[in-house]
C-alpha cells in the first residue's frame, strides 16, 4: 500500500487492518475483480477505497470522464463513501465528486466539467447525467458496487446494470454485498471475470459486540414511556419508526421533552437529511428518529444504542438496523418494543435472524431499563420557535364593505344572462 495512504490512516488513527481488508487489500491492489461478503460495520468502506485511490493516483484527470466510479444505494451512504474517500484521495492528488438526486444537478455538473478523478454515484442521477451526456464512463478503470443487495431491494438492478454494462469490459471490478439474493448473483456472474471472494462472516450474521434486548410493554402508553426513557441517555441513540409522519412526530416530542433530536426520512429535502444529520454526527442531536432509509446508509460512530420502536417487517431489515450500533469493533446495545399484539410475529423474526434472546416484561422505570439507559443525560431545553410578526403597512387592503368609502365603487350583484 503507497505510504502516503498510510500516514493518513495513521493520522485517523487506523493503524491496523480490519479482517475484510486484510483478505481483500491484496487481490484488489493486484488489479484483480474481487467480491467481498461481510457484515455491516466490517471494515468495506476502505476495504474498495484503498485500491481505488492507490490504483488511480498515477492517472491523467479529463472533463466528465471519471476514472473509477462508486455506485452506492442512498444518498447517505454515497455522502459517507465520499468523506471517506476525500482525504485518501487528497494524499494522491485526486478529486472525489458526489452525484445523486434531490437536489439541483448544477453544482454537480459543474465539478464534472472541471474534471473529477473518481465519482461516488447513486444510480438514479447517474443515469439522468449520462441520458445527457454530461457524463462519460468510457474512461473508468474500476468500478465498485457497494451494498448491491441493497440496491437489487430498492430496484435498481436494472440501471445498475445499465451502467456497469457502460463501462470498459477490461477494466477491475470490485463487488461488496451482505447477501447474493435478488439478482445479485447475476451481477456477479456478468460482470465480475475470474473474481476473488472473500467472506468474512456467513451472510446476515449477528455482531458478537451486540447485545440484544426484546422489550414487552403491556400497551400503547407503557411504550410511549419506555421509549422516552430509553431516548434519555447521555450517548447516541438511533430510533426506528416504521412510518414518516411517527419519525417526525416522535423527534418533535422528544426535542420539546428536553432531548434534543432529529428525523431522517424520505419526506425530507436533501439539504435538511445532511444538515440533521450533521447535527447527529457532531453531537448537538442526541437521538436520530429514523425510518428504514437510515438503516443501510447511515454510518455514524458510537452509536450506544439502537431502538426498534416499530418492529420491522422482516429479518433482514432487523439486522441491517441494528448493524448502526457495535460498528468497527465497539460495542452496543439493541431494543426491540413489542406490544402484545406484535410478539408471536416477532418471535418468528428473531428466529429468522439466528438470534436467540428471552424477552422481558418490562415498565419505563424496572432495573433493566435503568442499567441499559445509565445516567441520563441532562435536560435541554429546545430551540424557542420563531415569531412570525404580522407586517404594520399590509400591501393588500382589505375590501371596504359594499357602499363605504374609500375611492372603490360598492359591488354590485351581476343579472344572470340568459342563453
Amino acid at each position: 500500500m503507497p505510504e502516503s495512504l498510510s500516514n493518513v490512516l495513521a493520522q485517523q488513527g487506523i493503524t491496523a487492518p480490519f479482517p475484510i481488508q486484510v483478505d481483500t487489500l491484496p487481490d484488489t491492489l493486484a488489479g484483480r475483480d474481487v467480491l467481498g461478503r461481510g457484515k455491516t460495520g466490517s471494515g468495506k468502506t476502505l476495504a474498495f477505497s484503498i485500491p481505488l485511490v492507490a490504483r488511480l493516483s498515477s492517472g491523467t484527470r479529463r472533463p466528465s470522464r471519471p476514472s473509477g466510479l462508486v455506485l452506492a444505494p442512498t444518498r447517505e451512504l454515497a455522502t459517507q463513501i465520499t468523506a471517506t474517500l476525500i482525504p485518501l484521495a487528497s494524499a494522491c492528488g485526486l478529486k472525489v465528486s458526489t452525484i445523486f438526486g434531490g437536489v439541483p444537478q448544477g453544482r454537480q455538473v459543474s465539478a464534472l466539467k472541471a474534471g473529477i478523478d473518481i465519482v461516488v454515484a447513486c444510480p438514479g442521477r447517474l443515469e439522468d447525467l449520462m441520458k445527457q451526456r454530461l457524463i462519460s464512463l468510457d474512461s473508468v478503470e474500476i468500478t465498485v458496487l457497494d451494498e448491491a443487495d441493497h440496491m437489487a431491494d430498492l430496484g435498481f438492478l436494472p440501471g445498475v446494470t445499465r451502467i456497469l454494462a457502460a463501462t470498459p469490459a477490461g477494466g477491475q471490478r470490485l463487488m461488496f454485498s451482505a447477501t447474493l439474493d435478488n439478482g445479485v448473483d447475476k451481477l456477479v456472474k456478468r460482470f465480475l471475470r475470474n473474481e476473488k471472494t472473500h467472506s468474512v462472516d456467513e451472510a446476515n450474521s449477528p455482531v458478537s459486540e451486540m447485545t440484544h434486548h426484546v422489550f414487552h410493554v403491556a400497551g400503547v402508553d407503557a411504550k410511549k414511556q419506555l421509549v422516552h426513557r430509553l431516548a434519555s441517555g447521555s450517548g447516541r441513540r438511533i430510533l426506528f419508526m416504521r412510518t414518516k409522519h411517527q419519525a417526525r412526530k416522535l423527534a418533535r416530542q422528544l426535542t420539546e421533552a428536553g432531548v434534543p433530536s432529529v428525523d431522517l426520512h424520505g419526506n425530507l429535502s436533501q439539504p435538511a437529511r445532511d444538515r440533521n444529520l450533521a447535527a447527529f454526527t457532531a453531537g448537538t442531536a442526541r437521538v436520530l428518529v429514523a425510518t428504514d432509509i437510515a438503516a443501510r446508509g447511515v454510518h455514524v460512530d458510537e452509536v450506544e444504542l439502537v431502538v426498534h420502536v416499530d418492529p420491522p417487517a422482516e429479518h433482514k431489515a432487523y439486522l441491517h438496523r441494528s448493524g448502526r450500533t457495535a460498528r468497527a469493533g465497539n460495542s452496543g446495545d439493541v431494543v426491540t418494543v413489542v406490544l402484545p399484539e406484535q410478539r408471536r410475529d416477532h418471535a418468528a423474526l428473531m428466529r429468522k435472524a439466528g438470534i436467540n434472546v428471552r424477552p422481558q416484561q418490562v415498565t419505563a422505570d424496572c432495573p433493566p431499563v435503568a442499567d441499559l439507559v445509565g445516567e441520563p443525560a441532562a435536560y435541554q431545553a429546545p430551540a424557542p420557535k420563531p415569531v412570525q410578526h404580522t407586517p404594520a403597512n399590509n400591501s393588500r387592503r382589505p375590501r371596504p364593505a359594499s357602499g363605504a368609502r374609500g375611492g372603490q365603487r360598492p359591488h354590485r350583484r351581476r343579472k344572470p344572462v340568459t342563453t
